[in-house]
């Protein structure tokens, strides 16, 4: 049995899990900072820093309690240290660090996108190897062939906004508050998809599984601007429709590359994956195409320290370890195929 700690600080999440071998959680705690960025409708860098100086010990410590351990059962610590936020990333990783060198426990850093690819494996039935993953969050959009642990290669990212970020923003333009998604999301439910036609970006063979969102978000100011921001049924028809251009655009390129790498499982993690129409419409397209979808449930999609500890548990017992010396890096992309 391998214990493993993680630690995760790299946006507005100060967490804190231990995991069994990779796979068994036995303790998750998430520490949001939501009321402290609502005012603002976005994350600020200075005030998420500041939040996480304050939490992650108590977290830290909460995580050990709940799993009835101390930190002498741990086996070794995971932490963050890319990509994110410099100042939040670096109360993770310096906790990780002093951490270590008191208790003398291996250290190793996960890529913040490597947690997110490791939390379905947390799951009863996680998907085979290889398969593709759909990352979908507020800071990254990119489909990802999987080979192993930490084997990874990324097939096309977004060259602009990510599709977290365009429900967010959107949801900022309307004034549905932050964080947007959810709310998008839960009235998009009762609305019509096909009220109001937004564009789909870069949808042709020759963009291959390449993302673009901005032009979508320049497309709802204009639509505001010209006619206000409505409300009820009408607000949640414009809801609908503005889900409806992402969602498709996501699973339209989703299921070009599965065909393309002849890829029978997908996988979709981050913030976005916990949105219920874009997993309906992937499973549909699932069943449509042949390919099986694994998403992990709604906690284990946004920001969490489980899926860092179950990265970090490959990378220790492949032998990885970091110093003392380790650094966060703010912008770390993932290795794209030559």
């Amino acid at each position: 049995m391998m214990r493993v700690l993680g630690i995760e600080s790299s946006c507005d999440e100060t967490a804190a899990a231990v995991v069994e071998d990779g796979r068994v959680v036995r303790s998750d705690v998430v520490a949001s900072q939501h009321e402290v960025h609502a005012r603002y409708g976005g994350v600020v860098p200075e005030l998420a820093s500041r939040a996480h100086i304050l939490n992650v010990v108590p977290v830290v410590q909460a995580a050990l309690d709940r799993a009835g351990v101390a930190l002498g059962d741990l086996d070794g610590i995971a932490v963050t240290n890319a990509p994110g936020l410099i100042g939040a990333l670096l109360v993770g990783l310096q906790t990780a660090k002093a951490l270590a060198w008191v208790t003398g426990l291996p250290l190793v850093g996960v890529h913040h996108l490597e947690g997110h690819l490791s939390a379905v494996f947390l799951e009863a039935e996680p998907p085979p190897l290889p398969h593709l993953a759909l990352i979908v969050s507020g800071g990254h959009t990119s489909l990802v062939r999987v080979d192993g642990h930490a084997e990874v290669v990324e097939l096309g990212a977004t060259r602009d906004d990510a599709a977290g970020e365009a429900f967010d923003k959107g949801a900022k333009l309307l004034g549905l508050g932050y964080p947007g998604g959810v709310v998008i999301d839960r009235l998009a439910r009762t609305g019509d998809p096909r009220a109001i036609a937004f564009p789909r970006a870069m949808t042709g063979a020759q963009h291959g599984a390449e993302f673009s969102f901005s032009g979508l978000k320049t497309a709802l100011l204009h639509h505001v601007r010209a006619h206000g921001v409505p409300e009820d049924q009408a607000l949640a028809d414009l809801c609908a429709s503005y889900q409806a251009a992402i969602v498709e655009v996501l699973v339209r390129k989703t299921r070009a590359t599965a065909r393309l790498e002849r890829l029978g499982h997908v996988q979709i993690c981050g913030g976005v994956a916990a949105n219920s129409a874009l997993r309906a419409a992937m499973v549909a397209a699932g069943a449509e195409d042949g390919f099986r979808v694994y998403v992990p449930p709604p906690g284990r999609c946004t920001d969490n320290a489980a899926m860092i500890a179950a990265a970090g548990y490959h990378r220790l017992v492949r032998g990885e370890r970091a110093g003392l010396g380790l650094d966060a890096t703010p912008s770390a992309p993932l290795p794209r195929r030559a």
